[in-house]
């Protein structure tokens, strides 16, 4: 099974076309060519209705592999669903945030700029250290240098602009 194949298992699936109204989007590694074995798909949706959100997934779902439903009582915490489709992990996640607001999204946005203005240096660091077991935030993280918390660390850079970007990454020991 090749990290490529991640696009058919979503297909397979019919996910996106299933999410439609909620505003299905790809992030994390499979995307970023970040992955490692084990990697999941990671969707991020827009469930205004986190019990509409839920029920679709319920519907569509359910009798997959491993699936899973977690849903919490607060309206901040997002509507999480787990399963495994044609060998593939998905996890998706619904929050009543529009996708473009939230974290998971943003962190996308901002390991795909950096890695789009770098030379390929920091896709090798980070992937390194994702071999070596670290999530991709955290990856980023140490390789940019940024310290404390690294989730909020890389929100910090979404107001960034491509040149104060560049001037991170320069900063930056990429080996």
């Amino acid at each position: 099974m090749g990290v490529q194949d991640y696009a058919l298992a979503i297909t397979r699936s019919e996910v996106t076309e299933v999410l439609e109204r909620f505003d299905p989007r790809i992030v994390g590694a499979l995307p970023l060519d970040l992955a490692v074995s084990g990697s999941d798909i990671d969707i991020v949706c827009h469930a205004p209705d986190p019990n509409a959100f839920a029920e679709v997934l319920w519907q569509h779902y359910r009798t997959a592999d491993g699936f899973a439903l977690y849903r919490w009582r607060s309206d901040t915490r997002p509507v999480i669903a787990r399963f495994v489709w044609d060998g593939w992990p998905f996890e998706l996640f619904g929050d009543t945030r529009p996708v473009d607001r939230q974290r998971g999204w943003i962190h996308f946005e901002v390991e795909r700029r950096l890695l789009a203005l770098d030379d390929g240096r920091l896709r090798q660091a980070v992937g390194a250290r994702r071999a070596a077991g670290m999530k991709t935030e955290p990856a980023f993280a140490a390789v940019l240098g940024i310290g404390g918390d690294p989730y909020p660390g890389l929100l910090d850079l979404a107001a960034a602009s491509d040149a104060e970007l560049c001037a991170l990454l320069a900063a930056s020991d990429l080996g």
